[in-house]
């Protein structure tokens, strides 16, 4: 297939509007229900007061806003894919803006801005503020300042809409990878992230993880929990050639959060097994080197590659209260640097296709029963 027909075949699984719209309608449209913005995100997007606050200014001030992209549902709500944090912070301005669990959240107080100095302190109305607020000529001009939406119709292909979401915070986003895979898995299924955070925050889990407090902040344990659902049962002809590791991941993670045949119950059984055998056997040291007579450095990716996936894929084998079972996890952990086979793929330089389907077989031998 030419490069034009591919073109021309893409094009056609992607259907868009664009227009402008006040945000006086805008905020008719949440009132009623058919924005959804997607609260659970403030979570995850970190926005200061002061950036709120220059964002009003900005409106004030007549500077055009980016685009505000919505998915059109099946039902005609609109989806919010890009914008959220913009339209949570007008919303929160004028007092409406509601939290996931549907309470509304106090109104936004303004700090003075670079430009506007005197928006210290001001709010949107009296009731927020008694001496300090914008006065009915301020709101209504406010209210009718224009925004663009950009607008994918529900005729679109399904996956669009996480496509484009995926991009746009991506591209020169502060988000780090697991962050924006939070958010598509929500928009997929809410239920799906909640039980992925659930077993992300399994004690035994975090028992055994030395990661650094700004890698917790980014959600790199639910990224480890997300790696270890998708691959340690991955056959090697799927880890071979994998371009991106990041996008390999997004892109399994979503297939199993649109499959209603995963079994999730299973799955939560065999991730609880596999970590209270590890924390047991080992603690924080489960993921860092040994070497010199004892366990050295922070959390190694390439260790915990080879032993919570090895050990995953054989879980069922196990026994926790098996005392020669939890010495195997231990020899192994401490012989780890002694296995060339281990030491010729774990540098930082190797790619994953390269590193896993060489590392990821290496684990399930050295850990089987």
């Amino acid at each position: 297939m030419t490069l034009v027909v591919q073109i021309e075949e893409k094009r056609k699984e992607i259907h868009t509007d664009a227009y402008p719209m006040s945000i006086g309608e805008l905020v008719n449209l949440y009132l009623d229900s058919d924005l959804d913005i997607h609260p659970e995100f403030q979570r995850i997007y970190r926005w200061t007061e002061v950036q709120k606050s220059r964002l009003i200014e900005s409106i004030l001030l007549g500077i055009p806003l980016p685009s505000f992209f919505v998915a059109q549902r099946e039902d005609g709500i609109w989806d919010v894919v890009d914008g959220l944090q913009r339209l949570s912070t007008i919303f929160s301005f004028l007092g409406i803006y509601k939290n996931e669990n549907g309470e509304v959240e106090p109104p936004l107080v303004l700090k003075g801005t670079e430009y506007l100095p005197a928006l210290e302190g001001i709010a949107w109305n009296e009731e927020t503020s008694p001496n300090n607020f914008f006065s009915v000529d301020l709101q209504r001009a406010f209210k009718r300042e224009k925004v663009d939406l950009k607008i994918i119709k529900k005729e679109s292909d399904d996956q669009t809409k996480y496509e484009l979401f995926q991009r746009l915070n991506t591209f020169g986003s502060s988000l780090s990878d697991q962050e924006v895979r939070n958010c598509l898995l929500i928009m997929i299924d809410k239920t799906f992230f909640d039980w992925i955070k659930e077993l992300a925050t399994y004690e035994p889990f975090l028992s055994t993880l030395t990661i650094t407090g700004r890698q917790f902040d980014e959600q790199y344990h639910l990224e480890l929990a997300v790696r270890f659902l998708i691959l340690k049962d991955k056959a090697l002809a799927d880890l071979r050639g994998i371009p991106d590791i990041g996008d390999y991941i997004t892109k399994q993670i979503k297939d199993i959060a649109s499959n209603p045949d995963y079994d999730r119950a299973a799955e939560a059984e065999k991730f609880r097994k596999t970590f209270d055998l590890l924390s047991s056997a080992l603690m924080d040291n489960a993921f860092r080197k040994y070497e010199g007579g004892r366990y050295t450095g922070g959390f190694s990716l390439s260790i915990y590659e080879v032993m919570a996936l090895g050990l995953g894929n054989n879980v069922q084998a196990y026994d926790l209260n098996n005392a020669d079972h939890l010495e195997k996890i231990v020899s192994v952990s401490k012989g780890l640097l002694q296995e060339e086979r281990y030491t010729a793929k774990r540098g930082a330089g190797y790619k994953a296709s390269d590193r896993l389907p060489h590392i990821l077989p290496l684990g399930v031998e050295l850990l089987r029963i």
